[in-house]
C-alpha cells in the first residue's frame, strides 16, 4: 500500500496522485507539485489515503509544499496573463493566415512554458507562429491540437438537458461511448438527438448502460416467439424500463395483445437482428470518437 493525495489542476480535470511526504494535507487545500510539464499549482481533491501499488505510476512525485498566499496570488496573476496571451495569439494566427481555432491558453505555474490549445480540420504548419510567440513572451511555447470533445470540455456550455456540460463540470476523463449503447437503450438513432455540443455521442449514454445491459439479458427481442401464462405468442414490443413485453397471443384473435413481465415468459424461438445499411452504419459511426 502507498499513501497518496489526489491533485487536480483544472475544474473537471483528471486527478493525479502525489506523495504527501510528511506534510499535513487536507482536502480542499492548494499545493505546489512538480509534474512532467514543470512546477504546477493544484487543488487537493482526494485527501491522504492508502492505495494499492498497481494504482499508481512509479516513481510517485512528492508534494513540494502547501501553497502560500503568495502562491495563490501568483496563480491568479497567471490567469490574467492567460487572457492577455489569448488575445495576442489570436492576432498572430490572423497575421500568419492559419486555418486554426484557438481554444485556450495555459501558463505553467513557474512561467517556464505557455501552452496554446487549438482545433483544426487538418495538420497545421505553425512553426513560424511559435517563433513569433516566443519572441513576444520570451519563454517556451507549446501548441497542442485537440479534438472536439476536449474543445467542449475547455469552453463549456449548456447541454440539451439544460444543465452545464458534464465534461466541463465534473467528468475527469472521457468514457468510451458507442452507437450500440443508443440502440440498446431504445433511443432514436437520429444523429441530432444523440449527439452533444461537440458533435459526438453524448457522454450520458454511458451512465445507465450497465443497468440496461442487465435488463437486456432478460428481455426477448421483438418478433420472438414466446410461451406466456396464457399460451404462445409473438413479442410485438418491449419496455426495458418497466421490464415488460407486449405479446400478441396466437389464438386467432389479431387484437389480443397482453403485457407480461420478462420473468413471466419463456423464449421458444428467437429472431434475427436487422443489420443497418452501409450508408446508415457509416453515418452513425461518425458520431463515435
Amino acid at each position: 500500500m502507498v499513501k497518496v493525495v489526489g491533485v487536480r489542476f483544472k475544474r473537471a480535470g483528471k486527478v493525479y496522485y502525489f506523495d504527501p511526504d510528511q506534510l499535513e494535507i487536507e482536502g480542499g487545500m492548494n499545493v505546489i507539485v512538480e509534474t512532467a510539464r514543470g512546477v504546477e499549482f493544484g487543488e487537493v481533491v482526494i485527501p491522504p489515503r492508502d492505495v494499492e501499488d498497481d494504482e499508481i505510476v512509479a516513481p510517485l512525485k512528492k508534494v513540494m509544499r502547501i501553497a502560500t498566499e503568495d502562491d495563490v496570488k501568483h496563480a491568479r496573476e497567471n490567469k490574467k496573463k492567460e487572457k492577455e496571451a489569448f488575445g495576442i495569439c489570436l492576432q498572430k494566427i490572423k497575421d500568419h493566415n492559419l486555418e486554426m481555432k484557438l481554444i485556450d491558453v495555459e501558463y505553467t505555474f513557474d512561467n517556464n512554458k505557455i501552452l496554446f490549445y487549438f482545433t483544426a480540420d487538418g495538420r497545421v504548419d505553425f512553426r513560424e507562429l511559435v517563433k513569433d510567440l516566443a519572441s513576444v513572451f520570451k519563454t517556451r511555447i507549446e501548441l497542442r491540437q485537440i479534438g472536439v470533445r476536449d474543445e467542449s470540455k475547455m469552453m463549456g456550455g449548456i447541454g440539451v438537458c439544460g444543465r452545464v456540460l458534464c465534461c466541463s463540470s465534473y467528468l475527469g476523463e472521457f468514457q468510451p461511448v458507442s452507437i450500440k449503447m443508443a440502440k440498446e437503450q431504445g433511443l432514436s438513432l437520429n444523429p441530432t438527438k444523440i449527439s452533444g455540443n461537440c458533435g459526438r455521442l453524448m457522454c450520458c449514454l454511458k451512465y445507465e448502460q450497465d443497468a440496461y445491459e442487465q435488463i437486456i439479458k432478460k428481455a426477448p427481442k421483438v418478433g420472438a416467439i414466446v410461451d406466456t401464462p396464457d399460451g404462445q405468442g409473438v413479442v410485438v414490443e418491449t419496455y426495458l424500463i418497466k421490464e415488460t413485453a407486449k405479446v400478441k397471443l396466437d389464438n386467432g384473435n389479431e387484437t389480443d395483445l397482453r403485457s407480461y413481465k420478462f420473468d413471466e415468459i419463456k423464449l421458444i424461438k428467437d429472431v434475427a437482428v436487422r443489420e443497418e445499411s452501409d450508408a446508415e452504419s457509416e453515418e452513425l459511426k461518425a458520431l463515435e470518437d
